[in-house]
């Protein structure tokens, strides 16, 4: 996805396309739509669940904020399937492309910084505890909460003020692009590429502060292993520690499989489409593909999120182990009467 732009491809080169993705696209976002519709509703309702039980506080209100972020990104799903499915043609207005791109970057950027946030309290809840378990960790994570949404809802005002839709002209024929385009005039293409450059830097600071509080948790894992009681409580610190570790793993990986590789092309990306390098037509289709596929890698993000709540909190594991259990075990009673129920009629008979 682009900048917003102008509404004409008149002074642009050639519209460089990838056609693979009219196919794959439908199929992958019916399917991301599908599941993660289920897996964020239903996660909403276990997280709502441990409002009421009082389980979870700081860490609750970003998971809260971060699977609402993956809701927006859903709901705007079925648009862009119809869009693909049009081989990229947006038959829809104008304001609904600024709302469902709005969305998409509501949706990475709230990702990003709710997962450094939900790491850096795991990262105070293993080396700080108390600082962690302070009466005040509600009111931080809805200030914390607010500060993420207002930075992000500012730096996606431009998304919903300037137009969505660009013309291209194939064969004659007007294309609807949506957030898919630049306009040829030279005095904006050095203010476009210095916003996207801005943010591929802002993202690997983040990025950097995420491996580096893993790292001190990691390093803290090492230097308090798992199995050594505390001596001030004589508990061991076994149940915090080992969240810590699988929450390590799981936010580093969907930092690595959904948001790295597209930051990594996106720059590249950016000077091809913007023509200000003289790489050959191969090397710009290339980029091209790549950042389609980085596009749809971030898509997975609001699969993986449910997962990374599972990591980070035991009771909403345990919650979801529950009502496994409980499903498994009314799917069994239910076996069992029918069976019963077929054995009285039999000797009835």
């Amino acid at each position: 996805m682009t900048t917003p732009g102008n509404n004409s491809f008149e002074n642009q080169t050639e519209f460089i396309d990838s056609e693979f993705r009219y196919t794959l696209f439908p199929i992958f976002y019916g399917i991301v739509f599908v599941l993660g519709l289920l897996a964020n509703c239903y996660a909403l309702y276990v997280l709502h669940y441990l409002k009421e039980s009082k389980a979870m506080n700081e860490i609750r209100i970003y998971m809260t904020n971060l699977t609402v972020a993956d809701l927006l990104f859903v709901s705007a799903l079925p648009f862009w399937i119809g869009y693909y499915v049009h081989n990229g043609d947006w038959k829809y207005s104008d304001p609904l492309c600024r709302i469902t791109g709005t969305f998409f970057f509501i949706n990475t950027y709230c990702s990003i910084l709710f997962l450094t946030a939900i790491s850096i309290n795991r990262y105070w809840a293993v080396t700080r505890p108390l600082v962690a378990a302070s009466s005040d960790c509600w009111r931080r994570g809805v200030i914390v909460s607010a500060a993420i949404w207002v930075v992000t809802l500012v730096a996606s005002v431009k998304y919903l003020t300037d137009p969505g839709i660009q013309i291209n002209k194939i064969k004659d024929k007007n294309i609807s692009r949506c957030f898919e385009g630049y306009q040829g005039d030279t005095s904006g293409i050095n203010a476009v590429a210095v916003t996207h450059f801005i943010i591929i830097g802002l993202f690997f600071l983040v990025f950097t502060l995420v491996i580096v509080c893993n790292i001190l948790i990691a390093r803290a894992l090492l230097f308090h292993p798992i199995s050594q009681p505390q001596a001030s409580t004589g508990k061991r610190p076994g149940g915090t520690k080992r969240r810590a570790l699988r929450l390590l793993c799981a936010v580093v990986g969907v930092f690595v499989i959904c948001f790295l590789p597209h930051h990594l092309v996106q720059g590249p990306w950016t000077l091809s489409v913007l023509n200000l390098t003289s790489w050959s037509m191969e090397t710009r289709q290339s980029l091209n593909d790549a950042h389609q596929i980085t596009l749809m890698l971030m898509g997975i993000n609001c699969l993986l999120d449910p997962l990374v709540y599972c990591f980070a909190t035991t009771k909403f594991r345990k919650y979801i182990q529950g009502n496994f259990t409980k499903v498994k075990n009314n799917k069994h009673c239910s076996r069992n009467t029918l069976s019963m129920s077929l054995k009285t009629k039999q000797s009835e008979l």
